[in-house]
């Protein structure tokens, strides 16, 4: 029925992709270009102890391991309210397959964003009592 559009919409992104690698690389021969430039008008004397790295050497706490757990566990949770849902349904109502599926996902995806609440609220009483 459109087929008519499918091959002057491939043609069109492949030349829009050829078009963005070029662009891509035009634009790094630019940027150090003007990196040269700056750095020949650049007294570095000036500049002695204001650039530094910043330092690595404070222990720093990986929250990510807090976020997955907590997203599984949430995600866990969602699918255990969802098999309840869907007992009390089948047993009670006989209900149709799509009300299920969709109290299944959404009781998934509402516990598995508490779960990302949850891990953000302990991530940040955790910062705050580290900065104290």
């Amino acid at each position: 029925m459109m087929d008519f559009i499918s091959i002057p919409l491939v043609v069109g992104i492949i030349c829009y992709g050829i078009y963005s690698l070029f662009e891509l690389f035009v634009h790094k021969k630019e940027r150090l270009m003007i990196i040269e430039k700056l750095s020949e008008k650049v007294d570095w004397a000036v500049l002695d102890g204001k650039l530094q790295l910043p330092s690595f050497a404070q222990k720093r706490i990986s929250f990510s391991a807090l976020k997955i757990g907590c997203l599984m566990a949430g995600l866990g949770l969602g699918l255990l309210i969802g098999f309840i849902f869907h007992t009390f349904v089948r047993v009670n109502f006989e209900g149709d397959w799509q009300m299920i599926s969709m109290a299944y996902g959404a009781s998934v995806l509402l516990c598995g964003g508490l779960g990302l609440i949850l891990a953000f609220i302990i991530e940040n009483k955790m910062g705050k009592k580290d900065d104290e």
